[in-house]
């Protein structure tokens, strides 16, 4: 009987001609009581190292669902990938051993999550919380631990360090905890950080200083950044690049500023409409009408046709690809032309 080998991860300083992280053809799907819901149909995006992907779209667009297959941190059952690749440096993740991919995690791929105050612990301190990860991962010592925790609460920017790495995480206003959230993400140095909606219920002021201290971060250390968010306003200056989801497939991938130049999408270009402009200032904004598909029964044809003011015959019966229609943009609509005319009017 002929032996299936297992991949090897790649080190750390093995040289790469291929992307940090690719996604291939990634479907994801979970078995309920009401049936199978196809949380993810078909994604596909690269990231190279110092690079920032944006993942746009609505709630239930499969933004998250995607991230959380890339962690290794679905729930399997009632969650099944029936097919796709996550490969990070060349080595298909979904075919290493759970050791193995326990290594990934945290070490190699972090994520930080989108409820600070969910995410950590309440009863241990936060000094405690980002420690552990030296204590497990490291084999340090509970006093050196502690000290690293101190340097990498200095890094993310809470004051006083020393004198709060023995604070509970309710004693943290948002921002400090989603500064702790940060740090023990970047506790072991990891080559791709994803941001799962990092600034939600964040206020304005402080929403800028937590994707300020991302941007510094990785250029410290070249790590490749997920931006996951439904906020366009938040990616503008951050981004290289966006892949804009819905109805959990990728509609729309472009360079940033073809983005927002002029989107080949019609939800990508809703989006961008329903954003507040100070030239628009006492006029009707924009919204979208309708609401997202059922990811249990979406509609035939194009996901977006009941919601698109560019539906014709043919969307509402045959489902478009991903049409290139550049040497690094995409878009998942037949009409796309259109849609592009429109948005450079």
């Amino acid at each position: 009987m002929k032996k299936t080998s297992t991949p090897v991860l790649p080190a750390r300083t093995a040289p790469g001609d291929g992307p940090l992280l690719a996604v291939d053809d990634l479907h994801v799907e979970f078995a309920t009581r009401q049936g199978v819901v196809k949380a993810v149909n078909g994604v596909s995006y690269s990231l190279n190292p110092g690079e920032t992907l944006a993942v746009l779209g609505e709630s239930g667009s499969g933004k998250s669902v995607t991230a959380q297959a890339i962690m290794g941190i679905l729930d399997m059952p009632p969650a099944r990938i029936p097919r796709g690749e996550i490969r990070f440096r060349g080595t298909d993740l979904l075919r290493l051993p759970e050791d193995q991919r326990a290594q990934v995690r945290g070490q190699r791929i972090s994520m930080i999550f989108q409820d600070a105050l969910s995410a950590l612990n309440p009863v241990f301190t936060v000094g405690w919380q980002i420690s552990e990860m030296f204590r497990v991962h490291r084999g340090m010592s509970r006093r050196d631990a502690t000290k690293k925790a101190i340097e990498l609460m200095d890094r993310v920017r809470i004051p006083a360090a020393r004198q709060r790495v023995n604070d509970y995480p309710h004693q943290f206003s948002g921002g400090m905890r989603q500064r702790i959230m940060i740090a023990m993400a970047i506790a072991l140095d990891p080559e791709v950080l994803i941001a799962d909606e990092p600034t939600t219920a964040l206020d304005v002021t402080v929403q800028a200083q937590i994707m300020e201290l991302l941007a510094e971060l990785q250029r410290e250390s070249n790590m490749g950044l997920i931006l996951i968010t439904h906020d366009l306003g938040v990616v503008a200056d951050v981004a290289d690049k966006i892949a804009v989801m819905y109805g959990g497939r990728i509609v729309e991938n472009a360079l940033v500023h073809d983005i927002y130049r002029s989107p080949a999408h019609p939800y990508t270009k809703g989006l961008l409409d329903s954003i507040p402009r100070v030239d628009l200032k006492g006029q009707e904004l924009y919204a979208i009408k309708g609401m997202p598909p059922n990811l249990l029964d979406m509609p035939q044809g194009c996901a977006f046709h009941p919601r698109c003011p560019y539906r014709q015959d043919n969307c509402v019966t045959d489902a478009p690809p991903l049409y290139e229609i550049g040497p690094t943009r995409g878009s998942a609509c037949h009409y796309w032309r259109e849609v592009f005319d429109d948005s450079r009017r």
